[in-house]
């Protein structure tokens, strides 16, 4: 596929590190030429220089013949002027482009279309990272909380520990603690290496562990891996941007919230927008107004101010004056994981969740949904089945006789309402949603093949 991307930033570089190894025709545009050299040296991708919204560049940037375009340059203007110019001279056929401002996202179903700013598909980083905390509150314990199939399934990350009923047993006991609960583990990951889960595997304490389930049963597969936490009631937010802003709308109905702003000037604008939430003027690092606003009886803390080292500060020190969980929001993605597990419970990289959403619409095959994990390294995806077992690889297959790549393992089937835990003997019918888990995405394009159906397959 060739793939224009426009912007060389954070989500630019990381989509990039995501889609070079995939037989793609990438080629990135900036107007930063050291950015541009520093990707270039790092892959095998064509970089042009100069504005992403002009024909010119577009043009340079081959335009004419590419089969999708990526705006996600830090300009939501730029993202749309160079979409609707891809669109009238060049007659791109996909046109993605991240939309932050909420001016733009208030009146999306008018603005965007082909007879007006004609954008595909729209990027909401705000919207994305604010609905994946959602999740993370309303489930305890979880480090990862992925939504398929329009919220029927869920894939969970917990880490396993001392004292969890499943620690130190087999997996093939989960059905013995559990045995009205269908789930699958799709994955484990030990000390950063990931273990292929089978029957005679032994669950060990600190092990990240991945499984699928449909929705109504998620806490009571938590509670066997770990000691399951009771339903938070009170969280305190610091950062009234966008996601704060959004993250305490949401949640105000049903917990007590309380949100932090440093500027005078938003807080009083947050207050007469937010119906239940108590809104602050000050630091969120300022140790005595976290004393005051009871810290101590804070369930969940969540940093999301637009500075990371606020945000990691604010939250350590939430944590050690008393906060039970503690949770931050990280731009730079080298600051996830040596902060994530110690002070911190739960690092949260906006990157990450803009780049699963871009995959979503980039792949190859009818995939639903895609959730780039681990840094990148794992994925999870949402594939639907289309065909008959004249033209298709999977549908009227059981799934033992699958030929999945290395790695690769299917969780879960979701038909209509009815969500089916994958067993060996489970068949794929036409229209089933598949949810797989990856454990190397380098086998992403065999599983995209799985589930594209040919005339010519026998």
């Amino acid at each position: 596929m060739k793939i224009i991307i426009l912007g060389a930033g954070q989500v630019g570089g990381t989509l990039v590190e995501n889609l070079v190894g995939e037989q793609n025709d990438i080629t990135l545009v900036d107007q930063s030429l050291d950015r541009l050299r520093e990707l270039q040296d790092r892959f095998d991708i064509q970089v042009i220089h100069g504005n992403a919204a002009h024909p010119d560049t577009l043009k340079r940037a081959g335009a004419e013949d590419a089969d999708m375009l990526i705006a996600v340059s830090n300009s939501d203007e730029t993202n749309m002027v160079a979409c609707q110019v891809a669109y009238t001279l060049f007659h791109t056929p996909t046109k993605i482009a991240r939309i932050r401002a909420d001016q733009y996202l208030k009146y999306r179903d008018s603005l965007f279309g082909d007879n007006a700013i004609p954008v595909d598909h729209i990027i909401s980083p705000e919207s994305l990272v604010t609905n994946y905390i959602r999740r993370l509150v309303d489930y305890p314990g979880a480090l990862q909380v992925l939504d398929f199939a329009d919220g029927k399934v869920g894939l969970v990350a917990v880490k396993a520990y001392y004292g969890g009923p499943l620690v130190g047993n087999a997996l093939s006991t989960l059905r013995e603690h559990m045995p009205n609960v269908d789930t699958r583990v799709a994955a484990i990951f030990r000390q950063g290496r990931a273990i292929k889960p089978q029957g005679t595997t032994v669950i060990e304490a600190d092990d990240e562990v991945f499984f699928i389930a449909a929705a109504g049963h998620i806490r009571a597969v938590m509670s066997e891996l770990q000691r399951l936490e009771q339903p938070y009631r009170k969280v305190m937010i610091a950062g009234g941007g966008n996601i704060g802003a959004g993250l305490a709308k949401q949640l105000e109905k049903k917990y007590a919230v309380k949100l932090i702003e440093r500027s005078a000037a938003r807080a009083a604008y947050l207050s007469e927008r937010l119906s239940n939430t108590i809104v602050f003027t000050g630091d969120a690092s300022d140790q005595e107004l976290l004393k005051e606003e009871h810290i101590d009886q804070t369930d969940v803390f969540i940093a999301v101010t637009n500075d990371d080292e606020v945000n990691i500060m604010s939250a350590m020190l939430a944590k050690q004056l008393g906060a039970h969980k503690v949770m931050v929001l990280i731009q730079r993605g080298a600051y996830v994981d040596l902060v994530q597990g110690g002070t911190i419970d739960i690092a949260i990289s906006p990157q990450t969740a803009t780049i699963s959403a871009l995959l979503t619409h980039i792949r190859r095959a009818d995939i639903v949904n895609v959730y780039s994990l681990r840094r990148g390294a794992a994925e999870a995806i949402e594939a639907v089945a289309h065909g008959d077992p004249g033209t298709s690889h999977v549908v009227g297959r059981a799934v033992a006789d699958i030929k999945l790549p290395p790695g690769a393992s299917i969780g879960a089937i979701v038909r209509g309402d009815e969500v089916l835990i994958a067993h060996d003997r489970t068949v794929i019918e036409s229209g089933d949603h598949v949810v797989l888990f990856l454990v190397n995405k380098q086998h992403i394009a065999a599983v995209e093949k799985l589930f594209q159906p040919s005339a010519l397959f026998f």
